[in-house]
């Protein structure tokens, strides 16, 4: 893509400087453009979920909410699906996985999942990568090609383990969906003097039963990376004040299809360090949390 041409043809300016790049599972670019305007521009593969995401995110911004706000529709550029939106600079990362700190985080994401509840597009599907327990294709894992190319075999069989224990509970509900941020983590978010100041990566949202979706907040809330999985009693006290700001307790079935989802996440990053010969954080949280964290889910052996 030429990000000089696109600029001109969306934005009316060109770039004039490049002060950030990060090339992932999507591309972002942080511009400052010839007329002065500090603004991100987004690119990734067109999967068919851009549209609904940004519908989302326009709709949240507009409302006061801490996002960026869209600058251009979704574009498609040969099969990548590219946006502008406004830059929110400042904040900075609240780092900390402890109670009072999970805390903090779930007031916010209750707050946003309730703000959601009335936003209606077409779900963004398929969901995340790593939130994808609920693919249908072949096998535990969904297929994403530069992982499934890997030698498996190197894969801890306790891993294995979990993940199919955990999809298997997953996929055994019927809890309807909702639409939900599936990347809820501290590197997605910034604060000001206590105060959420912007939540980025709404290209992440899902949908699947709020449970679940809560759930992976609850477990992967405090991921900067490397991510790895916070202390059981963390998660608890994430769960436990969503359920307060939201004014609704979960039934039985919710909190057992929450911890069960505090654990995928975690093993799909713990596949990934195996696969990538990384250092163990995830693979040795998910070794030392998954039996209390499967209790807690009611999952037997």
């Amino acid at each position: 893509m030429d990000l000089w041409a696109w600029c001109a043809e969306h934005l009316g300016s060109v770039p004039a400087e490049v002060p950030y790049e990060r090339v992932s599972i999507s591309s972002v670019f942080g511009l400052r453009l010839a007329d002065g305007r500090e603004v991100y521009v987004k690119a990734r593969e067109d999967d068919g979920r851009a549209e609904s995401c940004l519908t989302v995110q326009a709709v949240l911004a507009g409302r006061g909410l801490p996002c960026p706000r869209p600058l251009t529709p979704v574009t498609f550029v040969d099969g990548v699906a590219v946006h502008a939106e406004e830059s929110l600079p400042g904040g900075e990362i609240l780092r900390g996985d402890t109670p009072d700190i999970a805390r903090r985080y779930a007031e916010v994401f209750a707050r946003l999942m309730a703000e959601l509840e009335d936003i209606h597009v077409e779900p963004p599907l398929p969901n995340p990568r790593w939130a994808r327990w609920d693919h249908d294709g072949e096998g535990l894992w969904p297929a994403i090609d530069f992982l499934d190319a890997r030698d498996q075999s190197v894969v801890p069989a306790h891993v294995v383990d979990t993940a199919e224990r955990v999809r298997k509970r997953l996929l055994a509900t019927d809890l309807p969906c909702v639409l939900g941020h599936a990347d809820f983590e501290a590197q997605n978010l910034r604060w000001r003097n206590g105060v959420i100041h912007a939540v980025h990566d709404w290209d992440s949202l899902a949908w699947q039963p709020e449970a679940a979706l809560a759930g992976a907040a609850a477990g992967a809330f405090a991921n900067d990376p490397p991510p790895s999985l916070v202390p059981v009693e963390s998660s608890q006290a994430f769960l436990e004040t969503y359920q307060e700001v939201r004014r609704r307790e979960f039934t039985q079935e919710e909190l057992e299809i929450a911890w069960a989802a505090s654990l995928w996440t975690a093993a799909h990053n713990a596949r990934w360090e195996a696969l990538h010969g990384d250092a163990p954080i995830s693979l040795t949280a998910v070794r030392e949390q998954a039996a209390e964290r499967l209790r807690r889910a009611r999952i037997g052996a």
